[in-house]
């Protein structure tokens, strides 16, 4: 928070860079809030940091000497946790308890009053001064001496004091109880309740991902929420070893390992909209210069799309795919960078061939979703099960249609066309940049032209692009010149109405809400077939596509525009010409 309030501060011109330092100094020396520091140097008031306070979080404040509160209310959270965390309570209607409070990104002290309390906390900003007056005013006592007395804001450090004096230890050189110790210290509420709201926000949010960071001065928490990663909170850094160790226990993994990369997951259910619902959550955790950062990939079943009408593609690029994994054999690729939505797209395809008279098998890494009726394999390298290896297996099992779930080398790449070309229909992926260039990364793998020209059916490149919120789109002004420059004619660039979020609760303020795809489908004709076996390059293979009816990402996006799908930076972020 510290730091964070310093930068917004310095960013909205109310201190320089060198009094946010010399601040940060008086606080090291003289300890306290950053804010309160500012306050005594006399630097800024206590109603500039509380108004900087509201429009960075969006929170109304409150002026506390010109408000009454009833002494109903104030028995609701004892004088300990008030001034423990510096709040007070203001006022209840129904479930929702408001607070007044200095610091509303303190998620330790907003969870640990509702669960004292039972009710839902609303906070509002106050001035730090003006806190320990009302504190002094209806519990007694003198505000600043109680603090100083019972420790405020070091109460979560004194929770976990194991687990922080054994994590500045290399694992190597801790004792015997270390890992006992944070153990018990992962199971402590505050690290429970604080686990549990990340993951619940994160869901809420509909976040694919949750990254974990610890760094010499900062504990930071990250959600990716359509495709963007954004920090959500900053937890005590004395909190990094509990919560990791908490996350660790969860996934099955060992917590006294901290020199070694570890990878697990888990099923969780948490609460969404009021329902319950179950969470696979895939856990990698990395040792870093400062303590182990850990990623969570939300897989999440019911925002996984297995209709291809609703995955972006175009009517034609759609018929294209559809009448390719509708042959009975030949290879069908699909190809993009990670994060590219090419997971959803296979599965999509399988769901759409699962038949009781077919048999599928799979060989992923890692499996990302059950699916019933599909035999799934995990692929694990450290005892031998390979992708070829998996493959080969296959071949014995009888299979009607196979995915590999990528393509890493000439091996597994020889065994895959092997398998289109006897009959079976083979779904893979490749780390492509383009449709044509796969054709080139298979053969620079070594696989001869031939057989990529006579197995490979159709390749699909992908993207992702945000779609604009459905809840606050409005009509905006066109940019001409920009909608020319990526590729729109300039008869039509002046006709094409743009749409943009104007940002709101339902996507964060954001414009954006969800994602589309942008697909580009090579349908290899006899054209194509010739050009291959000739070594065509990856242009001419593109120049020829497009002469036989393919749309290029590029197209995709630009026909998303002029459906106002999505906005002409997204396009441009994700594709070149």
């Amino acid at each position: 928070m510290a730091a964070k309030l310093g930068d917004l501060l310095v960013r909205e011109n109310l201190i320089s860079r060198q009094q946010l330092r010399k601040a940060l100094e008086y606080q090291r020396v003289h300890g306290g809030r950053l804010g309160n520091c500012l306050i005594q140097l006399g630097w800024v008031t206590g109603e500039d940091i509380s108004a900087i306070l509201c429009r960075q979080f969006g929170l109304p404040s409150i002026n506390l000497p010109f408000f009454q509160v009833d002494p109903s209310i104030v028995k609701l959270i004892p004088p300990e946790s008030a001034q423990k965390y510096q709040v007070l309570p203001l006022s209840r209607a129904g479930s929702t308890l408001t607070i007044a409070t200095i610091d509303p990104t303190d998620v330790l002290a907003m969870d640990d009053l509702q669960f004292m309390t039972g009710f839902t906390i609303e906070p509002l900003v106050a001035a730090e001064s003006a806190i320990r007056e009302a504190i002094r005013k209806y519990y007694g006592g003198d505000g600043r001496t109680l603090e100083l007395e019972r420790g405020v804001g070091k109460t979560s450090v004194e929770r976990v004091p194991v687990a922080v004096r054994e994590s500045e230890r290399d694992s190597s050189e801790q004792s015997p109880n270390a890992a006992e110790d944070l153990k018990q210290a992962a199971r402590e509420a505050p690290v429970v309740r604080l686990v549990n709201r990340i993951l619940s926000a994160a869901l809420k949010q509909e976040s694919s991902d949750i990254h974990i960071e610890p760094y010499e001065r900062e504990f930071r928490v990250r959600f990716r929420v359509d495709g963007l990663l954004s920090t959500v909170m900053t937890p005590p850094l004395s909190l990094k070893d509990a919560v990791t160790s908490r996350i660790k226990i969860m996934a099955k993994l060992d917590i006294s390992e901290k020199r070694l990369p570890q990878d697990g997951r888990m099923k969780i259910r948490l609460k969404k909209e009021g329902r319950g619902q179950d969470l696979d959550v895939r856990v990698s955790v990395l040792p870093t210069l400062h303590g182990e950062k850990v990623v969570l990939r939300l897989l999440d079943r019911d925002r996984l799309v297995l209709d291809m009408a609703r995955l972006g593609f175009e009517p034609e690029s759609l018929r294209r795919f559809e009448s390719a994994i509708l042959k009975p054999y030949g290879m069908v690729l699909v190809t993009g960078p990670t994060g590219s939505g090419k997971t959803s797209t296979l599965y999509s395809s399988i769901t759409r061939l699962n038949r009781v008279e077919s048999n599928i098998l799979t060989a992923e890494d890692p499996v990302e979703f059950n699916l019933p009726g599909i035999n799934q394999v995990q692929v694990k390298e450290q005892i031998g099960l390979t992708f070829a290896t998996a493959l080969r297996a296959f071949l014995r099992q009888d299979p009607n249609i196979v995915l590999v779930g990528e393509v890493r080398d000439l091996e597994t790449a020889e065994i895959a066309i092997k398998a289109a070309l006897t009959g079976h229909l083979v779904l893979s992926t490749l780390h492509t940049n383009d449709a044509a260039s796969t054709v080139s990364r298979l053969t620079n793998m070594g696989v001869e032209p031939f057989l990529v020209a006579t197995s490979v059916h159709l390749i699909c490149a992908q993207r992702l692009v945000r779609r604009i919120c459905g809840h606050c789109r409005q009509a905006a002004e066109s940019p001409v010149e920009s909608l020319i420059e990526a590729g729109f004619a300039p008869s039509e660039a002046s006709r094409i109405p743009t749409i943009r979020g104007r940002g709101c609760d339902a996507c964060n303020h954001t414009g954006y809400r969800g994602r589309v795809g942008l697909f580009e489908v090579m349908e290899i004709g006899d054209g194509l077939r010739e050009l291959i076996v000739r070594g065509g390059t990856s242009t001419q293979l593109k120049q020829r596509a497009v002469q036989d009816g393919m749309i290029t990402l590029r197209a995709s996006g630009m026909q998303k525009i002029r459906d106002g799908v999505t906005t002409l930076e997204e396009v441009l972020r994700e594709t070149d010409r």
